[in-house]
């Protein structure tokens, strides 16, 4: 008899990347089990844990993975992105070499993960704010430029975790929703309020394809 964990009307993977130290995996617990651990050791590999949520009268069951960001373990996590429909990009904002580093792992992501999948930039350890070294201004900037939302948060003092996790999970479940309304509606001009996130081939292709999804992120 399965338990009520195993109740789910949506499963989503969603992984969480940026360099070793930025605080993915304790994002990861505060999130899931609302822990923190100041001892918190890199991680080797991948790790994964998950949690449920409501929106919109629905369960989504967030499957979140917390890959390492050591260089030497990046060939083994490159794989983990496949059928990643969700990605918190994570870097220190005390630390501006792991804001530096966030265009190189942006680029990792869209080329192994998918066309479609919604991007969070998230500039974490927002409780060391008298150490800061990227203006929130700056890191704002860049996500919209590059089509991602973006948050500040604080696995130490919980400030906007619960936030990231619903706002991207929520996101992700309104595009698959209304995909999933737009299949129906195969042969019918949809509204101009919905989003298709698979769109038939044009003479341009997969940019107009990324240029809608674009779109519905900004």
């Amino acid at each position: 008899m399965g338990s009520r964990e195993d109740e789910y009307d949506y499963l989503f993977k969603v992984v969480l990347i940026g360099d070793s130290g930025v605080g993915k995996s304790n994002l990861l617990s505060r999130f899931t089990r609302n822990e923190f651990n100041l001892e918190s050791k890199s991680t080797i590999g991948v790790e994964f844990a998950t949690r449920s949520i409501q929106v919109d009268g629905k369960t989504i069951k967030a499957q979140i993975w917390d890959t390492a960001g050591q260089e030497r373990y990046r060939a083994i996590t490159s794989a983990y992105y496949r059928g990643a429909v969700g990605a918190l990009l994570v870097y220190d904002i005390a630390k501006h070499l792991t804001y530096e580093n966030v265009e190189r792992w942006l680029k990792e992501l869209r080329d192994h993960g998918d066309n479609n999948i919604v991007i969070m930039l998230v500039g974490n350890k927002s409780d060391l704010r008298h150490l800061r070294a990227v203006p929130t201004d700056e890191a704002r900037a860049f996500a919209e430029k590059n089509c991602l939302s973006f948050i500040e948060t604080s696995a130490l003092d919980s400030t906007n975790v619960e936030e990231a996790f619903q706002n991207i999970l929520t996101e992700i479940y309104r595009i698959v929703s209304q995909k999933q309304i737009s299949d129906r509606l195969t042969h019918e001009s949809p509204g101009s309020d919905v989003v298709e996130i698979d769109v038939p081939p044009t003479s341009d292709g997969q940019k107009s394809n990324k240029l809608q999804c674009c779109q519905n992120m900004a």
